[in-house]
């Protein structure tokens, strides 16, 4: 009767770390995909749209822009991904190659995204804030709107696709994983 017991416990533990495992795995996609989903509107709608603007509204949109992005949601977003995603790849090591191997490749690609992110997207960010639009001249203003628009859409654009190529690949680790 105990080794009864001892199995069927273990059998409830395992399909308890299972369904924590998939939570993990989905929270970390869903996380991720709002930083793909962040990324990409800023590439598609929100730099776009900034185009047609005169420099000092796009130095001082851009300002606010950099400034209230820095909060709480956006945080767990983005950190989550992090977390989610590494502890994800904890929790299936040992388990399924199938699901493993694109949760890796989620990860390296998500920490790609924060490496531009951190690297190019924040310290030109940094640099723009200094900007004052209100005391500058039109040709500061045009000097300061060229040094960051492009490099920084490129940057954007590159972290876009990382984000977006590391939720595709937690995508596929959860259809491994409900498979």
């Amino acid at each position: 009767m105990d080794s009864r017991f001892t199995a069927l416990n273990s059998l409830i533990m395992e399909e308890n770390m299972d369904v924590f495992r998939g939570a993990v795995l989905i929270a970390a996609t869903a996380a991720l995909g709002l930083n793909a989903g962040l990324f990409y509107g800023f590439s598609c709608s929100v730099m776009v749209s900034l185009r047609g603007v005169d420099d000092r509204t796009f130095v001082t949109v851009m300002q606010k822009i950099n400034r209230d992005i820095q909060n709480g949601w956006f945080f767990v977003s983005f950190i989550g991904s992090l977390l989610f995603t590494t502890l994800a790849l904890v929790l299936f090591v040992g388990r399924s190659g199938s699901i493993l191997l694109p949760v890796g490749v989620g990860l390296a690609f998500y920490v790609l995204s924060m490496a531009i992110t951190i690297r190019v997207n924040i310290p030109m960010n940094i640099r723009l804030d200094r900007a004052d639009p209100v005391q500058m001249g039109e040709l500061t203003l045009r000097k300061a709107r060229e040094g960051f628009e492009a490099p920084w859409f490129r940057a954007n654009t590159g972290r876009a696709l990382a984000s977006t190529g590391g939720f595709l690949a937690l995508c596929w680790a959860l259809v491994q994983f409900s498979g």
